[in-house]
């Protein structure tokens, strides 16, 4: 796909990777407009694409009890606002055929979850919207795989579409990242690496995914090195009282130190 059809994205003549960044889930106005302010100086100041990420609701919990979110209509209209106030695209994950319909009108890029990435529906909904769509390549997928997700889009008569990996099951409770899958990938559609999910450690007995954060500066740094067009990476000023997925979340403080390593890394791949 072009990144130009992307409304709003910036510096993609710099020859950097692009990021997808932002809370897991959408808490309130004020907290996603403090990551957003946060995270557009950062990829302003280093020259990186950048589309700010957001989940209007979570529908994927092991627990009933979990934090689904603050309302689907006051979300969305939360990643609208944080898309006018600082000009830049937005990215929301949708889990059922309306959903795709009502999120296209608030947000840019429309995200299939991993674990939904083959409902033909829900991809075709999606890609009938017009928007971009992200297709998260499913835990339990080979790489090779996502080429029929990829063509459902392109079916669609939409050639916007990108493919995350976001780690592959290991065992049951733990996820590893096959690095040999991103060229793979990439001969499909722009390719995305998922740093904090494939970080998670999933089926925990308290039913609260856990998470390897110490690891994120190693696998994104690994991305970078092969040559990933994106890395979409979860960061909230204060994970540990996050209210979903803060046990693999980055903390804001080191979002810029990572970004400039990340960048310097990039340089110098392209001189290759």
């Amino acid at each position: 796909m072009n990144l130009h059809n992307i409304p709003n994205i910036k510096h993609l003549d710099s020859g950097n990777f692009f990021v997808l960044a932002g809370p897991c889930a959408i808490e309130g106005e004020e907290m996603a407009m403090k990551i957003a302010e946060r995270l557009v100086q950062i990829t302003n100041d280093l020259k990186i694409p950048y589309v700010f990420k957001g989940s209007f609701k979570k529908a994927n919990r092991s627990r009933v009890d979990s934090f689904t979110g603050i309302g689907d209509e006051k979300a969305l209209k939360i990643l609208q606002k944080v898309s006018q106030e600082f000009n830049i695209p937005t990215v929301t994950d949708i889990h059922t055929n309306e959903d795709a319909a009502m999120a296209a009108q608030y947000v840019d890029v429309l995200q299939i979850p991993a674990f939904l990435v083959r409902q033909t529906d829900l991809v075709v909904a999606a890609a009938q919207t017009g928007k971009t769509v992200n297709l998260k390549k499913g835990q339990f997928m080979s790489p090779e795989s996502m080429k029929h997700a990829v063509q459902k889009v392109l079916d669609s008569n939409n050639e916007n579409v990108m493919v995350t990996d976001r780690g592959t099951m290991f065992g049951y409770q733990d996820m590893i990242v096959d690095f040999r899958g991103i060229p793979t990938m990439r001969e499909m559609a722009t390719t995305v690496l998922d740093v904090t999910h494939s970080l998670q450690q999933p089926n925990q007995l308290a039913g609260v995914t856990g998470g390897r954060p110490d690891m994120i500066e190693t696998i994104a740094k690994a991305g970078i090195a092969v040559g990933v067009d994106g890395i979409f990476i979860e960061t909230h000023f204060d994970p540990a009282n996050a209210k979903s997925d803060g046990a693999n979340m980055l903390h804001l403080d080191y979002f810029e130190g990572l970004m400039k390593k990340l960048v310097a890394i990039r340089q110098t791949i392209n001189q290759f």
